[in-house]
């Protein structure tokens, strides 16, 4: 019974379009009625859960990430990015797809948030991809595909989260997210060769060194943030956290004053923004870690594990299944959402199984990223939909192909976990 409430009620007020924190608000507040009656309910408890899953320092990385991402998408920094990538990789079939996604892979270094990559660099990729005869359609699908990647290469808000929610290192998990960022970039482009050979697309010609040095040039310091944060975190300079607000320092130096392209009202706007960004996380978080409670408090994650143990007690048929579930998720649920409410029940049956924390982490984030390319809650395909001026259904028949590649990679890392934990168990 309970777990058709929490279930169920769920799934029923996200289909009627309640918005998702009120969603599982709702949906707890409904369980602990169930459970001690109208007057019976507990609102100290619920205070108490909500406002203790939003009181972690970790989660201060949330808000820097950020604005460090705002910030770079302000001002030429992501113009630089796009300029220096299209002279590292143009000239290769399909040139400005290339592109696209290296200035992601890129770009992940510094935000940690796909749809700041979508909406951020989302502007000039589209534009440029359609002025040199790219369809826009593949524009669009590229660009939306290729922002799944910034959550993967360190930094990573959903990381971060996972972390917090399943007390595993945050230093271990971002640096595993490296290596499986860059076989999704890989992926994308050699599906962007495919279509490059079916449909002609154009590339430039191999540029000169004086070109590509003056355009690294130009690039330099935007560039040098993921060298700044990783190479801090790695050494231990300072933690995850304090790497977000160095990130977002950062930016702020860079233009404000070496590239002089912001003022104070630009700042002003930019941290209206990220506030009512970091609000809207945090309001799901909050939400999130009250029914994660229940969850707990109701035995469900034990529930289901037996079930699921009933089912098979192979590692790698419960990997598959938990894809299988998680894509499922994420067609419905938002990413941070998803991470806080699911992490309970999936960590013990992950420690049961001999199953790595950090591994289990990034298949869950994985599995959410793509579906930010799912409908109906895709949130990227929305972004990526509105700067390529398409409608949402034609964006969706646009991305379907870059499906391909990314399942790729996803069963990858989950039947070969050595690729995600091998770079943090040798640092």
């Amino acid at each position: 019974m309970i777990l058709a409430v929490f279930l169920g009620l769920l799934i029923l007020l996200f289909v009627i379009g309640v918005s998702i924190p009120y969603a599982i608000g709702i949906t707890s507040l409904v369980v602990m009625t169930i459970q001690a009656g109208i007057g019976g309910i507990p609102f100290g408890t619920i205070a108490q859960k909500m406002v203790s899953g939003v009181n972690s320092f970790t989660l201060l990385a949330i808000p820097f990430f950020l604005l460090a991402g705002e910030l770079m998408n302000t001002g030429s920094i992501t113009q630089r990015i796009f300029k220096f990538a299209n002279a590292l990789v143009g000239w290769l079939p399909g040139g400005l797809g290339h592109t696209n996604i290296l200035a992601s892979i890129i770009f992940a270094g510094m935000s940690g948030s796909a749809v700041a990559d979508a909406a951020g660099l989302g502007t000039i990729e589209v534009k440029a991809m359609e002025d040199a005869g790219f369809d826009t359609d593949f524009s669009a699908a590229v660009t939306a595909a290729s922002s799944t990647i910034g959550p993967i290469i360190p930094p990573s808000i959903p990381l971060i989260v996972f972390g917090v929610a399943g007390s595993v290192s945050i230093s271990k998990l971002l640096i595993a997210g490296l290596v499986p960022g860059i076989a999704m970039g890989i992926a994308l482009m050699l599906m962007v060769v495919w279509f490059s050979h079916k449909r002609n697309y154009p590339r430039r010609t191999f540029p000169k060194w004086a070109e590509t040095w003056s355009l690294f040039k130009e690039a330099f310091w935007p560039i040098l943030t993921p060298v700044i944060l990783i190479g801090g975190i790695l050494t231990g300079v300072f933690t995850p956290t304090e790497a977000a607000a160095v990130a977002a320092l950062y930016a702020f130096i860079l233009n404000f004053f070496v590239y002089k392209e912001m003022d104070l009202k630009d700042l002003a706007r930019v941290c209206k923004k990220t506030i009512r960004q970091t609000a809207a996380i945090m309001l799901i978080v909050a939400a999130s870690t009250l029914y994660g409670y229940l969850l707990i408090k109701t035995n469900i994650p034990n529930i289901l594990m037996e079930q699921m143990f009933a089912f098979s007690s192979n590692k790698y048929v419960v990997l598959l299944l938990i894809n299988l579930f998680l894509l499922v998720v994420g067609c419905f649920m938002e990413s941070n959402s998803a991470i806080i409410i699911l992490t309970p029940i999936m960590m013990p049956m992950a420690l049961k199984l001999g199953i790595d924390p950090v591994h289990l982490g990034l298949v869950m984030v994985l599995n959410l990223m793509i579906g930010l390319l799912t409908p109906p809650v895709g949130m990227c395909l929305y972004a990526t939909a509105r700067v390529a001026h398409i409608s949402f259904d034609r964006m969706v028949r646009a991305v379907l192909p870059f499906y391909i590649p990314l399942f790729a990679v996803l069963i990858l890392i989950t039947l070969v976990p050595q690729i995600v934990t091998w770079l943090p168990d040798m640092l």
